[in-house]
């Protein structure tokens, strides 16, 4: 079976019924997406599937034979992050780590429809994801900034998505953000 992931063909010698979560690790090597709950209830094992966030431990690999699938490695690389990986180091948003990459994907995927999402927008797309290491602030805090990059890269204002300058000016607006008061806390 054929099964294109990250804009790379595979041919895959697999039970079509395979979960893609097994493909994409045990196959593939791509160990971004974690094993939670094996249900879709957690929301560790979120990929992209045609720029939708699926639960990848429930989605057999025959749905996917003629679908572009993403994963967290696909986004970026460590010397390219993308913005919603960039921001996420930046704001040091991770504690243990499990679950943030289904987090940073789905996050991902909402920005890229809804640009200028609101927080409201933000907490509702990550909804069905858990999280007990407490993090939840700075992950918002990594969702903001990334949607503050994206909106500053697609106006024009800065000459390389990459350069210091870029990203100087994310974390500028990332801080010139009132703190005080609980309508800044969340």
């Amino acid at each position: 079976m054929k099964l294109n992931v990250n804009d790379r063909q595979h041919d895959l010698d697999v039970d079509p019924r395979t979960p893609l979560l097994y493909v994409l690790r045990d196959e593939l090597k791509l160990n971004a997406a974690k094993f939670g709950c094996g249900l879709g209830q957690c929301g560790a094992c979120t990929v992209l599937v045609d720029g939708e966030p699926v639960f990848s431990c429930v989605t057999p690999v025959s749905l996917l034979t003629e679908r572009k699938v993403t994963t967290l490695e696909g986004l970026g690389t460590a010397a390219e992050p993308a913005p919603i990986q960039r921001a996420f180091i930046e704001v040091q948003a991770a504690q243990c780590g499990y679950c943030i990459p289904g987090m940073m994907m789905r996050a991902h995927a909402l920005l890229q429809k809804q640009p200028q999402a609101s927080d409201a927008e933000i907490q509702a797309c990550l909804e069905p994801h858990l999280c007990r290491c407490g993090t939840h602030t700075r992950i918002l805090r990594a969702i903001r900034l990334a949607r503050s990059l994206m909106m500053t890269a697609q106006a024009g204002d800065l000459t390389s998505f990459g350069s210091r300058r870029f990203w100087r000016a994310g974390r500028q607006l990332l801080l010139a953000r009132p703190r005080g008061g609980s309508a800044g806390r969340r």
